[in-house]
């Protein structure tokens, strides 16, 4: 197959001057070969932190916002009353969106490495768009758990990880404060969205809300056309590689396509073995006040008029947190990082099981501004922990089994809490049961750095310290993921 574009054909300007030449910024050393790749640290990458902001703050604006969209969603229904159990069924279209983003990673990876950021990141947003414009046309909540919860939160998935990878192309040692930007400046979406929800949908009804809300996911798609990676695939590894595989039996190419795939390299290394259990671990109850604050400061309070301010809260701090941990992270050196984290998830649980415990609504409002704050650290400092576990070659692979590894936790944590409500009659159980999990993924997470440390030492004492570096200095850029066929060098 001839060389292509960094786009699975399509050429950008840098690429004119023939098919095996590099993109502007890949200069030739003295032997001829490309030399190492140092990331520009700005320039278009400044348009494409705003693309990938608009990403984040659409999508996740959207899911943050479910608290409101859940009791649209009852209202819309109007079976309250004669269904006992309509908190649970309920619940699961929300839940299954958020899922669907986790579950989705490990197939928008191989995506994202097959045929890059850009076609992935659109045809997501494409995808997303027709899942909330789908959903205004029907009232039936199971059509809805499809619509929304299947397709939107599918899209969502191939919209959001490009966004997260296609950075490193462009930032290296200001990386932390990139992600920072991007998830900061999403709030300018995020944070206003909850009280537009509260407004809209009260002028105009749910469906045309969420036709409102498609609007979001059509100006992505072309948002998304900003995601060009920096460096094509090598044209010499790709012709090696055809080389390699037409000399194996069509038994060896396909096993030989399945390892390329569905790369499980990064789960030999303990230190992101143990990172994405506790990650995992944490996330259970993760969702959990996102969507039923709402409604338990209605219950609870009888306030529904200002309701609006928990997600604005929420979403407010998340920005804020996201700031300031993106420039933290940056000044912390290698794995500590993760103690941003740790911290995080600690207080997030205890937070969590102290909205039982609040007498008034302002104090639910001071849980919620800790709450967003603790979930910008954990969201802004993910990327740049998996770089540092694995390095820039597999950090795709590592995000996308991360978040499917996920799936099933963040899926699974709010339908338990709207159980828990159906059952005792109150959100006090659920939100203690939202509480547990992060402390207890946050406690594992901490073992890492000392895993880690520990690992040094011993391959220092086998091997000697210079020995030990050599296999884990990874070039940034030397082919970074997201790029097609990013695989060919390895």
């Amino acid at each position: 197959m001839a060389q292509r574009g960094a786009e699975g054909g399509e050429r950008g300007p840098a690429e004119e001057g023939g098919e095996g030449e590099p993109r502007a910024g890949a200069e030739r050393g003295p032997s001829g070969a490309a030399a190492p790749f140092q990331p520009p640290e700005g320039g278009f990458g400044w348009v494409v932190v705003f693309a990938a902001a608009w990403c984040n703050g659409s999508i996740f604006g959207i899911h943050n916002s479910f608290g409101i969209i859940y009791t649209m969603l009852q209202s819309d229904l109007g079976e309250g009353k004669k269904d006992p159990t309509l908190e649970f069924k309920t619940a699961w279209v929300g839940s299954l969106a958020m899922g669907m983003i986790f579950f989705c990673s490990p197939i928008v990876s191989i995506f994202t490495d097959r045929i890059g950021c850009r076609t992935t990141a659109a045809l997501g947003a494409a995808i997303a768009f027709i899942g909330l414009l789908s959903s205004s046309f029907t009232k039936s909540l199971e059509v809805r758990y499809f619509t929304y919860g299947i397709l939107f939160g599918c899209g969502s998935s191939f919209a959001f990880q490009p966004s997260l990878v296609i950075l490193g192309h462009y930032f290296k040692r200001r990386l932390g404060l990139a992600n920072g930007i991007v998830a900061g400046s999403s709030c300018l979406i995020s944070v206003p969205l909850p009280f537009f929800l509260k407004m809209v949908g009260k002028a105009i009804g749910l469906a045309h809300t969420f036709q409102v809300l498609s609007a979001l996911m059509l100006i992505q798609i072309f948002l998304s056309l900003t995601y060009r990676p920096l460096l094509p695939p090598s044209c010499d590894s790709q012709h090696d590689g055809k080389d390699k595989m037409g000399s194996r039996s069509v038994r060896q190419q396909c096993w030989a396509q399945m390892r390329k795939y569905f790369n499980l390299r990064v789960f030999r290394r303990k230190t992101y073995r143990i990172w994405a259990f506790g990650i995992a671990t944490a996330v259970l109850g993760y969702f959990v006040p996102y969507m039923h604050l709402v409604k338990y400061v209605e219950k609870e309070f009888e306030e529904t008029k200002k309701d609006w301010i928990l997600p604005v809260c929420l979403g407010g701090m998340s920005g804020l947190g996201r700031l300031l941990s993106g420039r933290i992270g940056d000044c912390i050196p290698g794995l500590k990082k993760i103690y941003l984290q740790v911290a995080s998830f600690v207080l997030f649980g205890i937070m969590c099981m102290m909205i039982p415990q609040c007498r008034g609504f302002e104090g639910v409002i001071v849980i919620c501004l800790f709450l967003g704050l603790c979930d910008g650290c954990f969201t802004t400092i993910m990327a740049p922990i998996a770089f540092e576990l694995v390095g820039p070659m597999q950090a795709s692979q590592a995000i996308g089994y991360l978040m499917g590894l996920m799936a099933v936790p963040m899926t699974a944590g709010t339908p338990i809490a709207g159980y828990f409500n159906d059952y005792f009659q109150n959100y006090h159980a659920g939100f203690y049961f939202a509480g547990v999990p992060p402390i207890i993924g946050g406690l594992v997470l901490s073992v890492v750095p000392l895993v880690h440390q520990r690992m040094l030492q011993k391959q220092r004492l086998d091997s000697g310290k210079d020995k030990m570096l050599t296999p884990e200095a990874v070039v940034n850029g030397e082919l970074l993921p997201g790029c097609p066929a990013s695989e060919a060098h390895m």
